[in-house]
């Protein structure tokens, strides 16, 4: 650290120096100079260092870590990296909206959820990024109505809900660990909470309430897609962990495979 390779003491050396330094530094390109690597190759960068299938992930997602909590950061020092260079202007989700009552942590955490086609995880919006995301589907808020506290809960509520429905996923995608040892990686996800899903719909006609929320998540079993469909039901007062959703988490009828891992799961709760 501290180091620059157009020091002045660099450009001074002799040309026999230069060359001797050379040959003691291999270039950064060598696999000396490269750390070993882990992991699942499906869920790797390919050797030709393209760049990463971006298509299906959200832009906030390709600058995410910028604004992932570090140990040994300030947050004087975040909010000064944050800056774009192009325009010297923070990113435009982390700005504060006009007349917000009080300042929103700009800090995201990383999620425990692979995302498909790279190395990285997804990152979940900080609590300044959730607030203006809720400005623009139309939410407006009044005195008392909300306080950075009440933020920070939705947040960790949030985030905790789609950790939860990972989990189940990894549930369902183990009945095909032999054919994708790597494990799933998440592709895409979308909300429809105005689109109830039949399942929702039968168990409303049954008496039960509907869900308050539902979320299509795409998953990438080692090269082929598998969607999912996650209805969110109120599961009364947040405990400690700020868990309170009960989810109901299920691929999707869009193969024979999904329906026959469908039958079988019901199957064993049938007879368990």
């Amino acid at each position: 650290m501290g180091l620059s390779a157009s020091s002045p003491a660099a450009a001074g050396q002799s040309p026999n120096a230069s060359k001797q330094h050379q040959t003691v530094s291999p270039p950064s390109e060598c696999p000396m100079h490269q750390e070993k690597k882990s992991g699942c190759p499906m869920h790797m960068k390919t050797p030709d260092h393209r760049t990463e299938n971006t298509g299906d992930v959200p832009a906030h997602q390709e600058r995410a870590y910028e604004f992932v909590a570090c140990p040994v950061k300030s947050s004087a020092s975040q909010v000064k990296d944050d800056i774009d260079p192009t325009n010297m202007m923070p990113p435009p989700n982390q700005q504060p909206s006009p007349d917000q009552p009080f300042p929103l942590s700009t800090v995201r955490e990383e999620s425990s959820i692979p995302r498909a086609h790279s190395d990285k995880k997804w990152v979940y919006p900080s609590e300044q990024m959730f607030w203006n995301a809720m400005l623009r589907k139309g939410w407006r808020w009044k005195d008392d109505d909300i306080t950075g506290e009440d933020m920070s809960n939705i947040i960790k509520i949030h985030n905790q809900n789609n950790e939860q429905a990972w989990k189940e996923i990894l549930k369902w995608e183990a009945l095909h660990a032999v054919e994708c040892p790597c494990g799933p990686a998440l592709m895409r996800f979308g909300g429809k909470a105005k689109e109830y899903s039949p399942r929702a719909r039968i168990r409303s006609w049954m008496g039960y309430e509907l869900p308050f929320d539902r979320h299509d998540w795409i998953v990438d079993r080692c090269g082929k897609e598998v969607r999912y469909v996650i209805d969110y039901y109120d599961g009364g007062a947040v405990d400690k962990n700020y868990q309170f959703t009960i989810l109901d988490v299920r691929p999707a009828f869009d193969s024979l495979s999904a329906v026959w891992d469908r039958m079988k799961v019901a199957w064993w709760r049938w007879t368990s």
